[in-house]
């Protein structure tokens, strides 16, 4: 077990993470294949600033932002399906980890604290874009939306993959950057951290959501963790 690595006084053996806007900036190739859809159905491409924050929440909400339309409308799922189809075909396109996060996972592997993955992306999406990022053989676990029979806010997923790192929840932090996140690690036992830097919008409220803290930075995950620069 790691010796001394412990965040608000409980021992930290995992650290499980949100993929899109936690973990990664997914946000460039989500826009791009929301923009080729509206540009191929006759809308006109919206600004980045307007897409970023609807990320989180997958192709459903991206839909409802480009297109102002809800579910019920009869084209909205041929919309998210065009949506879908053009982020796998760029997946990996300008996705990059947030700046300073390749250091956490460094640091987290060399003080011997596994890490992973837990998403509401379904696998499909998922696989591709950890192994475009040159992540999957390096997660202890990598979860998605539909690993699990339930996805976040509940808390399953989470302890799916702290049964598949052999980590007690009570030994695992989980990093977010939406409420259901917290929501999820809360119920399931873990520590839980806000990751301030991802997709959150006007409405958003995080000091309400429950976390045990947040983070402006990748970098300040190591500060809180004790593992800043030099140790």
């Amino acid at each position: 077990m790691p010796d001394g690595i412990r965040f608000h006084g409980r021992p930290v053996r995992l650290v499980l993470f949100d993929l899109d806007g936690t973990l990664a900036d997914t946000a460039p190739d989500l826009a791009y294949a929301l923009n080729q859809t509206l540009l191929r159905h006759g809308r006109d491409a919206l600004p980045f600033e307007r897409i970023r924050p609807h990320v989180s929440h997958g192709g459903i909400a991206l839909i409802r932002a480009g297109f102002a339309i809800e579910p019920d409308h009869p084209e909205f799922q041929r919309y998210r399906k065009d949506l879908l189809a053009v982020y796998q075909a760029n997946i990996a396109r300008e996705t990059t980890l947030f700046p300073g996060m390749a250091e956490v996972l460094e640091q987290l592997e060399r003080h011997g604290v596994g890490w992973g993955v837990v998403t509401n992306k379904p696998a499909w999406l998922t696989d591709p874009l950890m192994a475009g990022l040159g992540l999957t053989r390096r997660a202890a676990c990598i979860v998605s939306g539909d690993t699990t029979a339930n996805s976040k806010p509940h808390p399953g997923p989470i302890l799916h993959a702290c049964e598949v790192a052999d980590t007690a929840p009570r030994e695992c932090l989980f990093i977010g950057d939406a409420e259901r996140d917290i929501i999820a690690g809360r119920a399931a036992g873990t520590t839980t951290l806000t990751a301030l830097f991802g997709y959150l919008d006007e409405q958003d409220r995080p000091d309400s959501w429950g976390a045990d803290d947040s983070v402006a930075t990748p970098a300040q995950i190591l500060e809180k963790l004790g593992l800043g620069a030099g140790q």
